[in-house]
């Protein structure tokens, strides 16, 4: 699906699948230091359903539309790829925090949630050791680039993040500037969302080999939503969309299952 050329929806690099479905449009939001191309192996195999993607600001293709610093600007984003058709909204890590913040927001343009280890740093028990914290420190000492490649390292290991080729790494480092506004957007400002408040179906996800942070977090989302439910995509990682695309495909057919008829 990402091969294709994408439409540019005020600035976003926007991808969106061939399929005429009877099911709602499904919108999947990549968190900081990825991009939808990452979705590509899960959306391949829900091709019946009718998936768009975006590259959100200061990654991918909108790696020139600027980048936004607050929660609500990252609000903006997503529903304005949602346009006029309410849909399923979807999101990993912080892109699950931007789709719970949209549904709380606009409960009639999202009508449920998937939220895969969507972070909640907030929380008092959130570890301030995190990969973000690695790159906060990186920042103030050399530079938003620095801040994307130590990211970078704590996501995937120093080995895997030497491997890859050199064009690929200078073009992660230069979306340190997006990392840094994600960072600042979950870290100032208001709590992102209240579950309790949010009035469309959840399901929290997290997967198996991740830390005790993100199981905890899907846990205590899964009951905070008066709608919320809990599954686990067992052996997978944080970033599970990538490394058990079958799973996350199932993933996203059990939300897409929540929308009421």
């Amino acid at each position: 699906m990402t091969s294709l050329k994408p439409d540019h929806v005020d600035g976003l690099a926007v991808y969106r699948g061939p399929a005429e479905s009877d099911h709602p449009t499904v919108v999947l939001v990549h968190g900081s230091m990825d991009r939808a191309a990452a979705f590509r192996k899960a959306a391949r195999l829900v091709r019946d359903l009718d998936i768009t993607l975006y590259d959100r600001r200061g990654y991918g293709r909108s790696v020139h539309a600027g980048t936004v610093d607050t929660i609500e600007g990252l609000v903006d984003d997503v529903l304005t790829v949602v346009g006029d058709r309410p849909s399923v909204v979807i999101g990993h890590s912080l892109g699950g925090v931007i789709a719970l913040s949209a549904a709380q927001r606009a409960p009639r343009r999202v009508l449920a949630v998937g939220a895969f280890e969507a972070p909640m740093a907030w929380r008092p028990w959130w570890p301030r050791t995190s990969a973000g914290g690695a790159a906060r420190e990186a920042a103030d000492s050399e530079g938003p680039e620095a801040a994307a490649e130590q990211f970078m390292r704590r996501l995937v290991g120093d080995a895997r993040w030497e491997d890859l080729p050199e064009g690929t790494r200078r073009d992660r480092r230069s979306e340190g500037r997006a990392l840094l506004a994600d960072l600042k957007a979950m870290q100032s400002g208001p709590v992102p969302f209240d579950g309790s408040r949010i009035a469309v179906p959840v399901v929290a996800g997290y997967g198996t080999a991740t830390s005790e942070r993100h199981r905890r977090a899907a846990g205590e989302l899964a009951a905070d939503v008066a709608t919320g439910e809990l599954i686990t995509i067992e052996g997978a990682p944080h970033n599970a969309h990538y490394t058990h695309p079958a799973d996350f495909a199932e993933f996203i057919r059990r939300v897409v299952g929540q929308v009421p008829e």
